[in-house]
Parts: structure tokens; C-alpha cells; sequence
């Protein structure tokens, strides 16, 4: 079935032509008839499969039809994300598919001036995309008010869980119509989910995409042993190796990422990094930059890289293996996205098979070890710029970097008592 053939409206489909789309991706095809329907829906699929297109197209069109006719104003769909990066991605993909129709949809998250977010809301928003701090703070004030609200989204549940927000996310239900459509939509799924999913909504129809792979099919997985101390000299060669293309590198900590960028700063080479601890305008500009090709090296953590769709990646490099396999699959998702192939690397030092081992349970296939030689391994070493000076720096900073990891093992084995 093409989109052409769907009953939604004529502005949304001369939206999806310009983008090129012709047949919705499986995620898409089994998710909006059943939204368009009206029930409440609980979606899971791989990263890079269209989950936002899956639940953004079908949403447009009832608010569209909705607005034809005598509607009260007020917020009438409420998308929650766990990220600001996450929401400004969301919220650009209801403006370029609405942009043919009345709907209107706007974005409020922390780390910039409420102001103007208010006065937004005051002049009227149908579609309202949100993280949970700024959402409540504008509740609590006044300034914002759900009472109106007919269809909940919540956007990557899993991650919202993992952060903690579900008893912010509890917390909303008490400023919500009790008769309500709620969709989720996640890549992942466990337990606490499924209780809380089941818990917001009625006779949900539950859609399940490549239950059996995680991951998409078109990303092809390596993982070469590298030992903790020498991972920095092996990224530098990879990346003069891969100059022109984009590389994504997964980091463990906010401050794990700005060494491994010093690290690459001392050879010469550009990158930046995406974390928490950088003000939201530093990140937009980043991630502008990544996305228009005019950096090609982008330095992240687990938290603040999680949904985001960024075009043309081609490898994703795992620096530090995730704390989770369920981070992996996050991970590699951000390439090989749609029909495009990508290619993920994972530098496995000794202390983090058992991570490895999670992964490969997990994915249900092992990993394809990428066999590096004694011989090569010491020419990546001596080729490096960065041994030839400030060795006794790198050795101090492999030490704390070791330090660090060894307390995080600890403290996830403590937890897992």
C-alpha cells in the first residue's frame, strides 16, 4: 500500500511526496490505522524504522479533520520526550509534515528562556512537544494548561524510565482528560514498561516490529579487543582513515567525552561533544553542525544521543561499551538508518567482555571479531602523533579513566546483588 492510498488529508500527503516517501516502512504500516482509529497503541520497533512519522502522520490528520470544525482552543495532543534534542526532532518532523494543513506544533524544553515559550502557548499550539522539567514548570505556573489535551505520546518510554521520570510521568495523568487517546512508542520494552503502558491505557493494540533482531539488518557489527589505555590511538587512526565521513563516537560519562575530544585535539584532528553539561544553545550548534556535514566527528553519551535521527552517519563508534545491551541497541540505531547501510565498531577492552557477552545474548548472534595482529597493534601505537610527546599526560589520564570504570563496575555489581 502506498501513501497515496491512505485516507488522510490531501495537505499531509503533498508533505510526504515532497519528502520523497512512497510506501510506509513496517512500523508505519501497521501503526496508523490503528491511530487513526482512535485506540490507544503500544509500539515497539528498532531505531531508524519511522516511529515518529508512525504516530506524526496519523495525529496531523485527526487534529486537521478536528479544526475544520468548531473545536474549543487548547493543547490537543501532548508528545513527551525524554531529550531536548529529541523534542526539537519530533517537533521538526510535525512542522515539515503539517506544514500543508492548519495544525500547529511547538516545542518547550529546558536550558532557554521560558518567556517565549509562553507567549507561544498563549497565541495557541495543537500539537505540544515537551520534556518533562520545562512541561511542569510551565503547569505549576499557570502558563500551560492540559485539560484539553485528546492524545498522549510518549517517545522513547524506555529512556524515560531509564532517567527517571516515571513519576513525572504518573505526575501528568492527574493534569489529563481521563478520556484520552495514549500511544507509545518505544525501541526497547521491559517489565516496568509493560506495567506502566498497561496501566494508561485501554485495550491497547500492541505492535511489535523484528521482536527477534533489535537491530536493523542493514548495520553490520564488529568489535576489535582494544585495551582501555590504548582505545585513543586506535579512534585517531580510524578516523585520518574515514576523513570524510561521519563518525559517531559513544562515550560512558560528560567527562570521559571532553578527554577523549582533548585526546584528539593533541593529534590534530576536529571533534566535538554532546552531553548534559553543555548549555542547550552549544549543543543545538553542534548538532547542526553534525547534521550539515561541517563536523564530522561527534563525541556523545548515552543520555543525550538516545532517538536522535541524524542523517548520513556511516560508522558508530563504541569507545566505551554501553552499561546496558539494551544501550547498544540505541546506539548502532543512530546509523543504518531507514534504507541506508551502516556500520558499527565496538572497542572492546578486557575488563568489558562481560558486556560484550550481554550484547551478544541479547542480540541473539554473536559479533564479528574484527582480528587485529600483535604487529598491527603496536603500528597503530607508534604511528599515533600523540606518542611521540605528553606521555606521561596520557598515562595519568588512562589511570583516572580506569579508576572511573573500575567504581562503575562495582557500583552496577552492587545493584545486580
Amino acid at each position: 500500500m502506498k501513501f497515496e492510498e491512505y485516507r488522510i488529508a490531501e495537505g499531509i500527503k503533498t508533505s510526504i511526496e515532497k519528502l520523497g516517501y512512497k510506501k510506509p516502512t513496517d512500523i508505519q504500516y501497521k501503526s496508523i490505522p490503528p491511530i487513526l482509529k482512535g485506540e490507544d497503541v503500544l509500539a515497539i520497533a528498532q531505531t531508524g524504522t519511522g516511529k515518529t512519522a508512525a504516530f506524526a502522520i496519523p495525529i496531523l490528520h485527526i487534529l486537521q479533520e478536528r479544526k475544520l470544525g468548531s473545536r474549543p482552543d487548547g493543547v490537543k495532543c501532548l508528545v513527551m520526550a525524554p531529550t531536548h534534542e529529541l523534542a526539537l526532532q519530533i517537533d521538526m518532523a510535525f512542522k515539515t509534515l503539517g506544514k500543508h494543513t492548519r495544525v500547529v506544533s511547538f516545542c518547550i524544553h529546558g536550558g532557554v528562556d521560558q518567556e517565549p515559550q509562553i507567549k507561544q502557548l498563549e497565541k495557541g499550539v495543537d500539537v505540544l512537544i515537551a520534556t518533562p522539567g520545562r512541561m511542569f514548570d510551565l503547569v505549576s505556573q499557570g502558563a500551560l494548561s492540559l485539560k484539553r489535551v485528546e492524545i498522549l505520546v510518549l517517545d522513547e518510554a524506555d529512556h524515560m524510565l531509564d532517567l527517571g521520570f516515571i513519576k513525572d510521568i504518573r505526575d501528568l495523568m492527574k493534569h489529563l482528560p481521563k478520556k484520552r487517546q495514549t500511544l507509545f512508542f518505544s525501541a526497547t520494552i521491559n517489565e516496568e514498561i509493560k506495567d506502566l503502558a498497561y496501566s494508561l491505557v485501554t485495550r491497547a493494540i500492541r505492535i511489535q516490529i523484528s521482536p527477534k533482531d533489535p537491530v536493523a539488518k542493514n548495520i553490520e557489527h564488529s568489535v576489535a579487543y582494544i585495551e582501555m589505555d590504548d582505545k585513543r590511538f586506535f579512534l585517531e587512526h580510524f578516523i585520518k582513515q574515514h576523513e570524510d565521513q561521519k563518525i559517531l563516537v559513544f562515550v560512558r560519562t560528560k567527562v570521559r567525552a571532553e578527554r577523549v575530544k582533548k585526546a584528539m585535539e593533541r593529534v590534530q584532528l576536529e571533534s566535538d561533544t554532546i552531553h548534559s553539561d553543555r548549555e542547550q544553545k552549544e549543543r543545538k550548534s553542534v548538532m547542526q553542525r553534525f547534521r550539515s556535514g561541517n563536523l564530522k566527528v561527534l563525541i556523545a553519551t548515552d543520555v543525550s544521543a538516545r532517538g536522535i535521527d541524524i542523517p548520513n552517519v556511516e560508522y558508530v563508534i563504541n569507545y566505551d561499551m554501553p552499561e546496558t545491551a539494551e544501550n547498544y541497541v540505541h546506539r548502532v540505531g543512530r546509523t543504518g538508518r531507514g534504507t541506508q547501510k551502516g556500520q558499527a565498531l565496538s572497542f572492546c577492552a578486557e575488563e568489558e567482555k562481560p558486556v560484550l557477552a550481554e550484547i551478544e545474548e541479547n542480540l541473539g548472534k554473536p559479533i564479528q571479531r574484527m582480528e587485529v595482529s600483535n604487529a598491527d597493534y603496536q603500528y597503530t601505537l607508534d604511528i599515533s602523533d600523540a606518542k611521540a610527546n605528553n606521555w606521561q599526560q596520557l598515562i595519568k589520564d588512562a589511570d583516572k579513566e580506569k579508576a572511573e570504570f573500575d567504581a562503575k563496575r562495582s557500583k552496577r555489581r552492587k545493584k545486580k546483588r
